[in-house]
């Protein structure tokens, strides 16, 4: 296999796909700061918007702490976005649910989202974003698949 140089379309590509990321990464968090919370928290008040919020799953699904999803909570809490009552079904569980002060960030949040998601992306054609959307599915496959197997390479190895 050639090696990959500087000047060649794969490296400029992962060089597009690197600035790509770390764009959309500070545009989530100036989303977030607007509206006075993190992008954590952005995340968890989604999840307990579905109203089939459970903290350990949501923890497990990020591959996050208990711990860490608990601070995020008491944050919530303390900064009234989010209530939270003891369970009817099993007394040893929250129920979390937003304040209408949680439910207007999170609006305000969605609209500057897609206001953001209109004026940058709808200049684009459908074939535009459809071959965008067919390349980037692709390359996260064999990131993921890349990955698997290397994970399970390394397991191997450890036994």
């Amino acid at each position: 296999m050639q090696a990959v140089g500087r000047r060649d379309p794969i490296f400029r590509a992962i060089e597009a796909m690197t600035a790509l990321a770390e764009i959309f990464e500070r545009r989530r968090e100036v989303l977030a700061r607007d509206a006075g919370i993190t992008i954590e928290q952005w995340r968890v008040l989604e999840e307990i918007s579905t109203e089939h919020f459970i903290p350990s799953m949501f923890a497990r699904s990020r591959d996050s702490s208990a711990a860490a999803v608990s601070k995020i909570l008491r944050q919530l809490l303390d900064s009234g976005l989010v209530s939270a009552a003891i369970g009817r079904a099993d007394r040893r569980n929250r129920h979390y649910k937003l304040t209408a002060k949680g439910t207007r960030a999170l609006g305000e949040l969605r609209a500057s989202r897609q206001a953001a998601i209109e004026a940058i992306w709808t200049g684009f054609s459908r074939d535009e974003l459809a071959a965008f959307s067919t390349f980037a599915v692709k390359l996260s496959d064999r990131i993921d698949r890349y990955s698997s197997g290397k994970n399970a390479r390394r397991a191997a190895a450890v036994r």
